[in-house]
């Protein structure tokens, strides 16, 4: 049988409102796939995207698993 293999990346989910942020941080959050609070969105683990979730680190979460 075939195996699929795990997708190397991060899981980030939006879990605060972007409402009150300014405008580079919403459109950080917008640059990861996040529109909604509670959306989640698997993106390459590189450093530019580990730069992007520091820059809003208070609006996501990064979920293990």
């Amino acid at each position: 049988m075939a195996t699929k293999k795990k997708a190397a990346g991060l899981k980030v989910k939006l879990v605060k409102s972007v409402i009150g942020s300014n405008k580079s941080q919403i459109a950080t959050v917008e640059a990861l796939g996040l529109h909604k609070v509670g959306d989640v969105k698997i993106q390459p683990d590189n450093a530019q995207t580990r730069g992007k979730i520091n820059k809003v680190s208070h609006l996501v979460k990064i979920i293990e698993g």
